[in-house]
């Protein structure tokens, strides 16, 4: 079958979780290593969706405590090595986790802006960015956002700038659809290594905007033994579009 007519499976929140403990355990493949890859789509992204350069424009990125929030800090990283004016946005940096943390503390070695708490929010009263990045929460949602998490949301919401969600808007149930409140409205969003379920949805697609598909290095043979035959999705490009349903969009659609 052709890459462009490809319909390519989605995975629950569940069987995510499977193939990054698969990763780990069974291939030797860190977190680390997967963090890098996908920030690394995403800052490619961010770029596409401003024209193809970023020298000189303004990216906030609101970024979580955990995993989907050290992928956004990778994305602050290439984006600033790229020229951009980057403002980065957690809840507590004493609450992130080793791995994520790893990121954070890079970032205090670049022309980037850290902020921290209900202190950082208030970039969005005086920034004009020209893009923000949602990099909350992932596929890991259990219940609404709420406290610190739910107020970046909420903000991000409020802006006039286009918005790119990593792997899934923040507030969107993964497996089902299901928004919760309040839950980000994307004009973009990065899915990583598989779609998920809840993206093709369609109480999900006012929160998705255009999707794409990012490699990080799944390898076939790992999701094979998931029984999920996917091919070879990056053959020629390591991001893809995907249509509603999960079909490939052919270049220049």
């Amino acid at each position: 079958m052709a890459l462009d007519a490809q319909l390519i499976p989605a995975v629950t929140a569940a069987q995510m979780r499977e193939v990054d403990r698969l990763m780990v355990e069974a291939y030797g493949v860190s977190l680390l290593q997967m963090m890098e890859l996908a920030g690394h789509a995403l800052a490619h992204l961010v770029r596409m969706h401003l024209g193809g350069a970023v020298a000189g424009k303004s990216v906030v990125v609101a970024a979580g405590q955990g995993n989907n929030g050290g992928g956004g800090q990778v994305a602050v990283r290439h984006l600033s090595n790229w020229g951009a004016a980057v403002t980065v946005l957690v809840e507590s940096a004493e609450r992130i986790p080793e791995v994520p943390h790893r990121q954070w503390e890079t970032l205090a070695h670049l022309p980037v802006g850290r902020k921290e708490g209900a202190r950082a929010l208030e970039v969005f009263d005086r920034a004009r960015a020209d893009l923000i990045v949602d990099a909350l929460i992932g596929y890991g949602l259990r219940g609404h956002p709420r406290g610190w998490t739910a107020e970046a949301i909420t903000c991000v919401n409020a802006q006039r700038a286009p918005v790119i969600a990593l792997d899934v808007p923040s507030g969107l149930d993964a497996t089902t659809g299901e928004p919760a409140r309040p839950c980000i409205n994307a004009t973009a969003t990065i899915t990583l290594a598989l779609p998920k379920t809840g993206l093709l949805t369609p109480s999900a697609r006012p929160h998705v905007g255009a999707l794409y598909l990012a490699d990080i290095g799944v390898p076939p043979a790992l999701l094979a033994r998931l029984q999920l035959d996917v091919g070879a999705i990056f053959s020629r490009r390591s991001l893809v579009r995907l249509d509603s349903q999960g079909r490939v969009i052919p270049d220049g659609k």
